[in-house]
């Protein structure tokens, strides 16, 4: 039988498998880097790093490969990534917001309007489909913390927009809040 070699099939398998992951530690890395370079390198105190460290560890990257990323924010000033939004409409005029992490706005753009149109939608102007949207900061908290009178209390002190009890956990809707330090 020849060519049916169980060990060169896991081999293959396991290749696949290994560039999906290193793909996706690739953009959880420059996240944890864009996220240090923006902000406070304690994720205490850096809300965008915090996240993105959660992200990775629940993909499982290495703490290594996680303090390589925050520790390449202070060495590396040669490449700048920026926060571009793009916005646009699909197919059946839904409007669409893509907010992008990266180098080279041309490159971004020019395959951005290229999956609009192969999927039935166009790039549209800046501000074509932001009107659609309101940013809005959610707060969750789990049910255990606090009581439902006690959360719609606080909530409507501090004035908050919306008050959602769920199954889990409470949902604060608020104004989006940004921490620049």
């Amino acid at each position: 039988m020849a060519g049916h070699s169980h060990w060169a099939g896991i081999k293959h398998k396991k290749g696949r498998a290994d560039k999906l992951r290193s793909n996706l530690f690739s953009k959880l890395s420059r996240e944890i880097t864009v996220a240090a370079k923006l902000g406070d390198k304690d994720p205490g105190m850096n809300s965008r790093l915090r996240s993105a460290i959660q992200s990775a560890k629940s993909a499982n990257m290495p703490k290594d490969n996680i303090q390589r990323a925050i520790d390449k924010s202070e060495l590396n000033s040669g490449s700048n990534y920026e926060n571009i939004r793009y916005e646009g409409f699909g197919p059946h005029n839904t409007a669409v917001i893509v907010e992008t992490l990266t180098d080279n706005k041309n490159r971004t753009a020019s395959n951005l309007r290229a999956i609009f149109q192969k999927n039935g939608g166009n790039l549209g102007t800046s501000g074509s489909a932001s009107h659609n949207f309101n940013q809005v900061g959610v707060i969750k908290i789990p049910k255990s913390e606090i009581s439902d009178e006690k959360i719609f209390e606080i909530a409507a002190e501090s004035g908050a927009k919306e008050c959602i009890s769920r199954e889990n956990f409470h949902e604060i809707q608020c104004e989006k809040i940004v921490f620049i330090r």
